[in-house]
């Protein structure tokens, strides 16, 4: 019986932890940046264009720190990331852009008031901290701090790949399907319900699955209690 019981507990314990694991959160440590040299206290991995966001929003001072990491569509490309004050999509938002200048690497910053009209200046809040990095994957990243309203709990970010640089200025992109969903909500703030305290702020896209994450919690603890029972036997 002791033989039969052991292989048994084994089996049984491995498949509650597998359940009981958060499947359904994302693990940033999967999104490594390819110089490492900054930490962020959340991460998401973007809904199209093969691109992460890893953030810190210091409620404070009201403050973003970003790290967005994309491969840009060729290799002498360009990526960008940007937040749109009023609206929805590309028409309005505040950019910033990385790309490579005489071999080097240099984040610009673009006021996009229309499609028609992408002009290199000044955004309509403040940055500072601009740097941009290549890595070995082909993937860039442009990192960054900037000013949000007080209080912001969400905003309108918009980002983009592009295939080359002409006399220093970018490329128009392409504008396949994934091109034009680049675009999306970020939640700087979760609201509690209940009473509950808040979890960890989260990207727009990044589906939680609470439902599924309680459900498993209630099939580990049935699993739990089996073996409970067949240890006593």
């Amino acid at each position: 019986m002791g033989s039969l019981l052991c292989p048994s507990l084994i089996l049984l314990f491995s498949l509650w932890v597998s359940l009981i694991s958060p499947a359904h959160s994302f693990n940033c440590s999967s999104l490594k940046l390819p110089g490492g040299k900054k930490q962020y206290s959340n991460c998401t991995e973007l809904p199209t264009l093969n691109s992460s966001l890893h953030f810190t929003y210091n409620a404070s001072n009201s403050s973003l720190s970003i790290a967005f990491s994309a491969a840009p569509s060729n290799a002498n490309g360009w990526i960008a990331w940007a937040i749109n004050p009023t609206a929805k999509g590309m028409a309005g938002s505040q950019a910033l852009l990385a790309l490579k200048n005489n071999g080097s690497m240099v984040v610009k910053t673009y006021n996009i008031s229309s499609y028609s009209s992408i002009v290199e200046g000044k955004l309509s809040f403040d940055v500072w901290d601009l740097e941009a990095e290549a890595g070995d994957n082909g993937k860039m990243v442009i990192y960054g701090s900037l000013k949000v309203p007080a209080s912001a709990e969400k905003l309108n970010q918009v980002w983009q790949v592009g295939p080359g640089v002409t006399n220093g200025h970018p490329m128009k992109h392409e504008f396949a399907k994934a091109n034009l969903a680049a675009l999306g909500e970020l939640k700087l703030v979760e609201k509690a319900s209940s009473g509950a305290p808040a979890p960890s702020p989260q990207a727009g896209n990044n589906d939680s699955g609470d439902g599924s994450k309680i459900r498993e919690i209630n099939a580990g603890f049935w699993i739990l209690g089996l073996v409970s029972s067949l240890v006593l036997m």
